[in-house]
């Protein structure tokens, strides 16, 4: 019979591979828990986080072709994560800067969030590119500036 999907299961590793790990679910069936399914923090080695032999609890993703796909971290207790930030109401225009001072989305040393351990993968990565683009935008905008920008006469 086979595991129903989105029932979670108590299952022990039995191989690990630098994918994923495969998880015996008794019954003779096992399934594959991807390596994307196996914490909510970036896996680069399967190692760091599960051993052979360990019990696990997994959550049936999907069941086709005899295929078993499992989740670790979608059976875990959903932590509190912050609300998505949506784009925030225009009540009014933002103010113009003045000529010569910094960028709008340059900020200063004291606004640089640092990244933390209670942030989101996601979080963190938005907050890189955005850091990223702006740095980006300072440079460009300073070669453009050493090119001669300027109409030769």
């Amino acid at each position: 019979m086979e595991p129903q999907v989105g029932s979670i299961l108590e299952g022990k590793v039995t191989t690990i591979t630098k994918f994923g790990a495969f998880v015996a679910l008794g019954n003779g069936k096992s399934g594959l828990v991807h390596i994307s399914e196996i914490a909510n923090a970036f896996v680069n080695d399967v190692h760091d986080f599960l051993q052979e032999g360990q019990t696990v609890k997994v959550l049936v993703l999907s069941t086709e072709n005899g295929k078993i796909n499992l989740s670790i971290k979608k059976a875990l207790p959903q932590q509190e994560r912050p609300a998505p930030r949506g784009p925030r109401p225009m009540t009014q225009r933002p103010a113009a800067r003045p000529a010569g001072g910094p960028p709008r989305h340059a900020r200063s040393p004291q606004q640089t969030l640092p990244p933390s351990a209670d942030q989101s993968f996601e979080d963190k990565l938005k907050q890189f590119l955005s850091s990223s683009e702006g740095k980006m935008a300072d440079l460009n905008r300073s070669i453009d500036g050493k090119r001669g920008g300027r109409r030769r006469r």
